[in-house]
């Protein structure tokens, strides 16, 4: 599997992922793998966080919408009924590159109010916005991983890139505390 793991930018705009393959992809992401984390006190993940404190949220964005993966119930809740997955590439990088939109865009989104109120181990390093940085774009990089790894393992193409940031804040919503960070491009290889 790990000889597989690779960057794979053309997508098939058209084949879209079953729900088993969506919510499968999902878990392995970032979904819950056993009950009590390292600190005990809230479930542990596929990745690891700063602290356990759990602070990246994924957003699906899908042909018929946007979601939020909710990890502990294993279901999407309904954030956007728009199509944003266009937001989530770069206009630049669509047309330089010739890239079509993919199935599946997840936007990963941090929300420091977690990072700063874990109900993990209260390091000093998660009050400092400089630590802050550090651990939210390591923990961002822990799930693109496993999105990467399950990519791999089931002949999908994935793609980490930037993303439209500020049209993603308004479009989904965000609470000042919450910034969006990146998105990843998800789906079944295009024919060669």
């Amino acid at each position: 599997m790990f000889q597989q793991r690779q960057t794979i930018r053309d997508i098939d705009p058209t084949a879209q992922l079953s729900t088993q393959m969506l919510s499968d992809l999902l878990w392995s992401a970032f979904g819950v793998n056993r009950d009590a984390g390292p600190f005990g006190t809230t479930s542990g993940r596929t990745a690891g966080s700063a602290s356990n404190s759990q602070e990246i949220d994924l957003y699906v964005a899908l042909p018929g919408g946007t979601y939020l993966y909710d990890a502990p119930n294993c279901r999407l809740i309904l954030v956007n009924d728009g199509d944003l997955r266009g937001s989530a590439i770069l206009p630049v990088q669509r047309e330089l590159m010739d890239i079509p939109i993919a199935p599946v865009q997840l936007i990963y989104v941090v929300d420091l109010d977690r990072l700063e109120h874990t109900s993990g181990f209260d390091e000093p390093g998660l009050h400092d916005p400089d630590v802050q940085k550090s651990y939210y774009y390591v923990d961002t990089g822990l799930i693109a991983g496993n999105v990467y790894l399950f990519a791999a393992a089931h002949g999908l193409a994935a793609w980490f890139h930037n993303c439209d940031r500020e049209s993603l804040t308004r479009s989904l919503r965000l609470k000042a505390e919450q910034r969006v960070l990146f998105a990843q491009s998800v789906g079944y290889p295009s024919a060669p």
